[in-house]
């Protein structure tokens, strides 16, 4: 059994609370369920998102455990073949999602017409809106993009709360994980797999 992790899994504060307070603490009782789980079941995660996982986690308090437990692989780019109907959805996904900006625009541009005094607040709400309206349940990165390359290649299971990596992996077939769900996978894991 083969996991693709996402950075989700150990920043997130909404889902990070069951494997600890802080993101090194997360990433301290994830790996004990690792060694737990040695030699049966695989964790990956691309470069790109152990950068970022790294970039929040003291490396010194997970060191060596992070290099023994966790699989550093790269998606293979130059093989992994993608249908079209996904470029198809992608490209009808940013049209609308353009359509649903300019909507907010437009509305921010209304409001500031009648409350002229409130122009710093309403481009406040415009930003707010307008990154919803863009980027919420869309692949918005490369390392989002190489998660789910990778777990295509594996044929893994993606492990994110990322709303859309689960939404892009469901198109694409591939199995996933809710993160705030992943620890209870591991401890069930742990008891019928381990010890």
């Amino acid at each position: 059994m083969r996991f693709v992790l996402d950075t989700s899994i150990f920043v997130n504060p909404d889902v990070r609370g069951g494997f600890g307070e802080n993101p090194t603490e997360a990433m301290r009782t994830f790996l004990s369920y690792a060694e737990k789980l040695f030699g049966k079941v695989e964790f990956y995660v691309p470069a790109g998102v152990y950068r970022e996982i790294m970039h929040f986690v003291d490396i010194e308090e997970v060191a060596p455990e992070v290099e023994l437990y966790i699989i550093k692989k790269s998606p293979n780019v130059h093989d992994i073949r993608i249908p079209a109907f996904v470029v198809y959805e992608l490209i009808e996904d940013l049209r609308r999602r353009i359509d649903k900006g300019l909507r907010v625009a437009e509305k921010a541009v209304r409001e500031s017409v009648i409350e002229a005094d409130n122009v710093d607040k309403i481009i406040q709400k415009l930003r707010r809106n307008y990154r919803r309206a863009l980027r919420e349940g869309i692949v918005d990165s490369k390392e989002d993009f190489e998660l789910i390359l990778l777990a295509k290649e594996l044929d893994a299971i993606i492990v994110s709360a990322d709303v859309g990596i689960l939404t892009w992996a469901q198109k694409m077939g591939i199995k996933w994980v809710d993160a705030a769900k992943f620890k209870d996978v591991l401890e069930e894991l742990a008891e019928k797999l381990g010890e």
